[in-house]
């Protein structure tokens, strides 16, 4: 029953609470690209198979690669488009609602874009805090991105959620249209099939 008040109070905030509500000077920080190709790449991963490692540098200053989870926990890759833009700044504050989840099901997210470190860090500084580590597949662009399929023709990546099992086994991949979030719903049925 908690977990669906939970999943249900990420819900409301998302439909009433958009990034545009956080504060003015947020507001006209936000950078409006428009309706987007929903899907703009063909991914090179599939489920079933091993997820392509990669090592990449976090806002943290640490340098994060998947292997570091390796049979210690299951990883959830956020691929986000881009800094500054109305869905990611969304997207990625509300899985601060639902941290407990994550642990609950031994998981580990990894927020991941194309964008450079001074600039997420001063996106995700204007979000407030973030309990999940955010990466910069910035240099050489896209790299990461490319292994799994996901990096566009435009440069920015797919929203793309990947599930990774403490064996380094792809459980699950929604490459979701670019102009809407992917359904935390979703997300909780597949951590919990790993479990």
């Amino acid at each position: 029953m908690k977990r669906q008040a939970i999943i249900s109070l990420f819900i409301i905030c998302f439909f009433v609470n958009s990034a545009y509500a956080l504060s003015e000077a947020y507001k006209d920080n936000i950078y409006n690209p428009g309706k987007l190709k929903p899907v703009d790449s063909v991914l090179k991963v599939k489920v079933g198979q091993k997820a392509p490692d990669f090592p990449l540098p976090a806002v943290s200053g640490k340098k994060i690669a998947l292997k570091d989870y390796r049979g210690k926990k299951n990883v959830v890759l956020s691929f986000v488009p881009a800094a500054w833009t109305p869905v990611c700044s969304d997207q990625w504050p509300g899985y601060n609602i639902v941290q407990d989840i994550f642990e609950e099901n031994d998981a580990v997210l990894l927020g991941i874009t194309v964008d450079n470190i001074p600039t997420l860090y001063s996106w995700t500084n204007q979000m407030g805090k973030l309990w999940f580590n955010v990466l910069s597949d910035f240099w050489p662009h896209g790299a990461v991105a490319t292994k799994f399929g996901v990096l566009r023709s435009d440069g920015m990546t797919e929203r793309a959620i990947i599930i990774i099992d403490k064996k380094g086994i792809i459980r699950y991949i929604d490459v979701h249209n670019i102009n809407e979030r992917p359904p935390l719903e979703d997300l909780v049925r597949a951590l919990e099939k790993i479990k």
